[in-house]
């Protein structure tokens, strides 16, 4: 399928594949096989896993995926190839899926290892350890990584140091991590998957950050009215439109928002609804049709 509907896609198969959903990204190998470099103008493959122990469930679950795919296609957002199943041992699923994920470099500085690879950084470099395991967010998506660009360009004007973090959507704990890597003080992720809070807690441990990042499940609003010097959310428009005052309230005033998975045609709306909830833009980074905005809480 093409790469921009990766993230709709995922979110389909999400919703019946118990199993998990795996990002099969097209790439080729550079640097004697030890990273990749994306190939954007290849197609992606995205992979659901459906336990079968239950052949009726199994099958319900594919016609649900198959039926929600179709409503995608009926949109013509972006082309999708044909639903294909096929039965996968369990043991080989174990293992077969991290042939997908390879180092990967992001940004100026961050480099995306896989826990099965190995990787030698060169002086300057952030190393983020990751297990995605069934959560989203590997860094190989364009929004996953204009959200990484931008938290570095914070690090890089010094806004992150010793700050507070939320991260709304969290995911694998890819952005909470590198917030605490390149100099949060605290990181508070929320999800409302509770194996996206697992994914996180484990892969901040992987990390160093366990006294750093805490995870839970929920979203915004917060209880308690918690406020944050910088706010992550990489989410999709409608979400980020429907949720723009709630994320405003979690901002302090002067501190900064981060808002990804915008597509280019919804960035006006986007903005439109940050500006109603005192979020002033001033930044932004594009790649191919996505877009993510840098917003400062005005008030």
């Amino acid at each position: 399928m093409d790469q921009e509907a990766v993230e709709q896609v995922s979110e389909i198969l999400s919703r019946v594949c118990a199993g998990g959903v795996a990002v099969e990204a097209p790439f080729e190998l550079v640097e004697e096989g030890l990273s990749a470099r994306l190939d954007p103008g290849r197609p992606a493959v995205v992979r659901g896993y459906i336990p079968a122990g239950d052949p009726a469930a199994a099958r319900a679950a594919v016609e649900r995926a198959r039926a929600d795919l179709g409503h995608l296609q009926a949109f013509d957002l972006r082309p999708l190839g044909e639903l294909e199943t096929r039965v996968v041992q369990e043991e080989d699923w174990a293992e077969t899926w991290k042939e997908h994920y390879q180092v990967l470099r992001v940004g100026r500085r961050l480099i995306i290892r896989p826990t099965w690879r190995d990787y030698d950084a060169a002086p300057g470099d952030v190393m983020l350890s990751l297990d995605p395991g069934m959560a989203f967010g590997t860094g190989l998506h364009p929004t996953t990584r204009l959200c990484l660009a931008g938290i570095e360009d914070w690090a890089h004007a010094g806004l992150l140091d010793g700050a507070s973090v939320l991260d709304v959507g969290t995911g694998s704990g890819i952005l909470a991590i590198a917030a605490g890597l390149l100099g949060a003080r605290t990181v508070l992720g929320v999800d409302t998957d509770p194996l996206a809070v697992e994914a996180t807690l484990r892969n901040a441990g992987l990390n160093g950050l366990t006294a750093v990042i805490e995870a839970r499940q929920g979203s915004v609003p917060l209880a308690g009215e918690q406020t944050f010097d910088l706010v992550a959310a990489n989410l999709i428009a409608s979400l980020l439109i429907a949720l723009a005052h709630p994320l405003a309230a979690t901002v302090v005033s002067g501190g900064r928002l981060l808002a990804g998975g915008i597509f280019g045609d919804r960035e006006s709306e986007v903005v439109e609804a940050f500006a109603a909830a005192g979020l002033v833009v001033v930044g932004r980074r594009s790649e191919g049709d996505w877009v993510a905005l840098d917003a400062r809480r005005a008030d």
